[in-house]
């Protein structure tokens, strides 16, 4: 005998989400953490048309499907939540927190939100405590060239990881991307008479650790890939096919 419950039938909208041929890549998409903004245009329609339907969907997963203010997507697990979570590292959350800064500066008008990897690692160094970034590094930094060497890396790898989660978008075969409206999951709290700049800047001076949700879904593959591509050395930023569909 059957021990499926037939007993509540599928909504009708919930078995449309479900059955839209974009569905498997969004599922795979938001559970391995990533955002889904605007940019992608055919799944972030499809999660507008079904949002309400998702968050049902989602909720049985102890996972909350969100909609933030600035219009992408991405899921927020709960303490019980059925699938894997991870949390990202101090280094990144740093590169996270000045990608935001840049999408917040006026260069960002300038240069219609396309930075180069040069400009973030400059802007990462001039913010931030050169020793706090080493110390991220190797706990016992000297602060060799070595060790500074290692940090330029290591601001590589954070933004594969982030170009992983949705956060940019790399144009080409250069290093050189776009910065995507999620990364105000790493802005600063403000308040309607401050400027939203310059409490960003004050955070990333001030050290904090922000990250609203830190808690977010992981994919095993998201870090593996990042792994792999330190065994080759691989410090450009990769393009590849999934964010060119």
């Amino acid at each position: 005998m059957s021990s499926i419950n037939t007993e509540f039938p599928l909504p009708l909208r919930l078995a449309e989400a479900i059955a839209n041929p974009l569905f498997p890549r969004i599922d795979t998409a938001l559970r391995s953490g990533r955002h889904i903004s605007a940019d992608e245009f055919e799944q972030h329609s499809a999660l507008v048309e079904y949002h309400q339907e998702l968050e049902i969907f989602y909720g049985r997963y102890q996972v909350e499907l969100i909609k933030a203010p600035e219009g992408f997507f991405y899921l927020r697990p709960r303490p019980s939540a059925d699938i894997g979570t991870t949390v990202l590292s101090e280094l990144d959350m740093l590169v996270g927190k000045v990608l935001c800064y840049l999408f917040l500066s006026p260069d960002r008008l300038a240069s219609e939100g396309v930075f180069a990897m040069s400009e973030l690692q400059e802007e990462v160094l001039g913010l931030a405590d050169e020793k706090q970034l080493l110390r991220m590094v190797n706990s016992r930094s000297g602060g060799t060239d070595l060790d500074k060497k290692k940090l330029l890396e290591k601001i590589r790898t954070s933004m594969r990881r982030l170009k992983r989660l949705g956060m940019i978008t790399p144009l080409g075969n250069s290093d050189k991307f776009r910065v995507n409206e999620s990364v105000f999951r790493f802005a600063a709290d403000v308040r309607s008479d401050e400027d939203p700049r310059a409490v960003q800047l004050r955070m990333i001076q001030e050290g904090e650790a922000i990250f609203h949700d830190d808690e977010m879904p992981s994919s095993d593959s998201l870090f593996e890939d990042i792994e792999e591509d330190l065994d080759e050395e691989q410090l450009e930023l990769e393009v590849e096919d999934d964010l060119q569909r």
